[in-house]
Formats: C-alpha cells, sequence, structure tokens
C-alpha cells in the first residue's frame, strides 16, 4: 500500500480503501452528495438518488505505478422533471475518463519535451490521446488569454510563415519577453479588420518597429496614443549596409575580401590594436578614398549607439544627428543621400532611442524560438496550429488553474 503521504485528499469524494497491485493503483470510493442539490434542468430541490454508476477514471502516476479512481456515482431522478441525472465528479469535465489532473500532467509532461511515445508507454494511453490533449489545453488557454488588453510597450515585426501563405506580423510584450499574438499578413487589407478590435489598443504608449512605413501607417491609424521608436539593430545595419554598397562601389575588389569586410563590418572599439592597424593601413595606402567616409560612419554610428539618455542630454544630442543628416545630402554619393532622405523621414523615431532602452532584439530572439519550433513539427500548414503552438511557448508562462 503506498504511503499515506502521497495520496491527497480530493474534495467532494471520499476514499473507502487502497488497492496496490504490481503496475498500478487502485483508489475506491464514492461521490459525496452536496448540502444543496438541485435539479441542473429546473432547479428543483427535491431530488431523490435512483440508483449508483461505477466510474474508472485514470488519475495520476504515482511511484511508476498508475493510479486510477474507482467510483460510485449517484444517479438522480427529479419528480418535477421527470429526468435523471448523474452526480457530477469533482475534478472530471463531462464525458471524461480521466480526472484533469491527470490530464494536465501529460500535458505538462510534453510540454516540456517527453515525446508521445514515452507517455504512451509510461501512463497508458494512445499517442494520438496525448497529442489531443495537448492541442486541447493549448485552445484553453488561447481561449483565457484573447480578453487581454493589448500590452503598454509592444514590439511589431514580421516573419515568414509559408510560401502559400506569405508573412505573418508578431505581436510581442516586450516588458514580459512574450509574444501577444500572431496574425496572418503584413498590411492593412489582413491586419486591419484584426487591430480595430483588439482590446486597450488606446492604452499603449510605446511601440518599437523596423523602418517599415506599412507598419508606422498601422500604429498611426490604430494606436493614437502610441510613440513609435525605431528598432536600435535596423538603423545600425541600414547605415551599414549603405556604407557598404559604397565600398564596393569605390574598391569593388577590396570588397570581397572576407578579412577586409570583417574589420570594416566591426565596430572601431571592438578592434584589438593588430586588426586596427591593419585596417588603417588598408585605408590609408590602398584606397586613401575611403577613410573620411568610414570616419563620418562611425561617428554617426557612435552617436546613435548612446542610450539612456535623459531628457536634457536627448535634447543636446539632436543637433548632431541633423548635421550627419545634412552632410549625408550634401553628399556625391548617392547611397548616403538616400541614407539622408530615409534618417529624415525617422528623424523623431530614431531620436526616441536615446530616450527609450527596449528594442526588437526581444522580438528576434522569439522568432528564433518560433522558426525552430516549425522545424520540430517540418513545417505547419495550418496557420491556426501555428498559433496556437507558437502562444503555448513563448506567450504564456505554462501553468493555469484545473478545470472543472
Amino acid at each position: 500500500m503506498p504511503e499515506k503521504q502521497f495520496i491527497t485528499p480530493i474534495e467532494g469524494l471520499k476514499i473507502l480503501f487502497v488497492e496496490e497491485g504490481q503496475l498500478q493503483i487502485v483508489l475506491k470510493g464514492r461521490v459525496l452528495r452536496p448540502e444543496r442539490l438541485s435539479c441542473p434542468r429546473c432547479l428543483s430541490p427535491h431530488v431523490r438518488i435512483k440508483a449508483t454508476r461505477r466510474r474508472r477514471l485514470r488519475h495520476a502516476l504515482w511511484g511508476g505505478k498508475l493510479v486510477f479512481l474507482q467510483l460510485e456515482v449517484p444517479k438522480f431522478f427529479c419528480p418535477r422533471c421527470r429526468r435523471y441525472f448523474m452526480l457530477p465528479v469533482p475534478g472530471t469535465l463531462p464525458r471524461r475518463r480521466s480526472t484533469e489532473q491527470f490530464r494536465q500532467e501529460i500535458f505538462h509532461l510534453h510540454h516540456g519535451g517527453l515525446t508521445q511515445k514515452r507517455l504512451s508507454g509510461t501512463h497508458g494511453i494512445g499517442t494520438a490521446t496525448v497529442e489531443r490533449w495537448y492541442q486541447d489545453f493549448v485552445a484553453y488557454r488561447v481561449k483565457e488569454l484573447e480578453g487581454r488588453s493589448c500590452p503598454i510597450v509592444l514590439g511589431i515585426d514580421e516573419h515568414f510563415f509559408t510560401r502559400k501563405e506569405g508573412f505573418a506580423t508578431t505581436l510581442v510584450d516586450l516588458r514580459n519577453h512574450k509574444v501577444f499574438d500572431v496574425v496572418l499578413g503584413r498590411d492593412e487589407s489582413t491586419l486591419g479588420a484584426y487591430l480595430e478590435r483588439l482590446p486597450g489598443r488606446e492604452r499603449v504608449a510605446v511601440v518599437v518597429m523596423d523602418l517599415s512605413e506599412t507598419y508606422r501607417r498601422l500604429v498611426q491609424k490604430y494606436f493614437p496614443n502610441a510613440k513609435i521608436v525605431a528598432d536600435r539593430f535596423h538603423v545600425i545595419r541600414w547605415i551599414n549596409h549603405q556604407f557598404l554598397k559604397t565600398w564596393g562601389e569605390i574598391d569593388p575588389e577590396a570588397r570581397r575580401n572576407r578579412g577586409l569586410l570583417s574589420l570594416v563590418r566591426r565596430h572601431p572599439w571592438n578592434l584589438s590594436d593588430e586588426q586596427r592597424r591593419r585596417l588603417r593601413a588598408y585605408l590609408t595606402i590602398q584606397c586613401p578614398a575611403l577613410a573620411p567616409i568610414y570616419d563620418f560612419k562611425n561617428g554617426l554610428l557612435e552617436l546613435l549607439l548612446k542610450k539612456r539618455q535623459n531628457q536634457q542630454e536627448a535634447k543636446a544630442l539632436i543637433p548632431q544627428l541633423l548635421w550627419y543628416i545634412e552632410e549625408c545630402r550634401k553628399s556625391p554619393l548617392p547611397r548616403f543621400q538616400e541614407l539622408a532622405r530615409t534618417l529624415k523621414r525617422w528623424l523623431e523615431p530614431i531620436a526616441r532611442m536615446w530616450r527609450f532602452t527596449k528594442n526588437n532584439g526581444i522580438t528576434e530572439g522569439l522568432h528564433n524560438k518560433m522558426e525552430m519550433l516549425s522545424r520540430r513539427a517540418f513545417g505547419f500548414r495550418n496557420f491556426k496550429n501555428y498559433r496556437l503552438r507558437v502562444i503555448a511557448l513563448c506567450g504564456w508562462d505554462g501553468v493555469f488553474a484545473i478545470r472543472n
């Protein structure tokens, strides 16, 4: 017989006898009649017991042995409406042959990485049952989360889903590092209806995004009180992209040198003394025309990489940014002229990077998890199943109450 501390009391049940075998433990008992019982159809309190029915339910796994509940469940008769009804078993949903505790145990073990085949052998259920229960709990959790209010700090970015369906948009709660939702599409025709009925969109204070005009128009229309902050990673990457294109136009042979490319792409403060000497030798001897462009680019990057500035400090940096934009505009290089137009269009969101430290690196990290999820599943065809699995793995803490 198992130790008493492992037999936890179940509210509404009375265990009368424990029968232990080599492979299983059977807890025999009965369902207690509640103090106030009424007919579920006519709500009449005048009911009487007509018969009893025996039910056998899977309950848990203790010490490598399956635990079953073998219960006597009373069947009642209502003289008023002439109907019969069974007393519900606490902790068990209707028409289920296992308790919610057992189903949740399967869900959390599978969610933690145990395969369906392993769970089938240890818990005595089929692999299809494991998948069905997992999908049921995920759908239940997503249904609970549908009424959530939109987060105050929101990150928006796109990621590729399938060739047939195209791209999907990820909404991320940047404060809690959780996926808020995943929506198929990336323009107003596909996202407009969803954003229109999104609860709490008026309370969104900050939206972080890359340099996408489509997303900016959507945020300005559907998040009226939100301040747009440009994602620092995408701004820096765009500046480096324009510089590398200019370098390729000036010295295409050296641009294909992987060693030089590695040195040029790094920030100067991340270079060793030897690397700094090699790079400076190239800029002064082999390609002196690139040296002022390289120094100009690094000065702009050093300015944009400043963080945690207060209001006065950020205000003092704005003239410097305007000077860099004007120098790019007057430059004869077409790539830097294009860079000036982009920086001017996104001047306010870029300037807010100095005050606001959150960025879409959190979103990109969640995209990596979502990509691994898709690879483990060998791809998804149904976007609904993909959304459920993403929210299950990236959008919540994995704990919720037992249904009754």
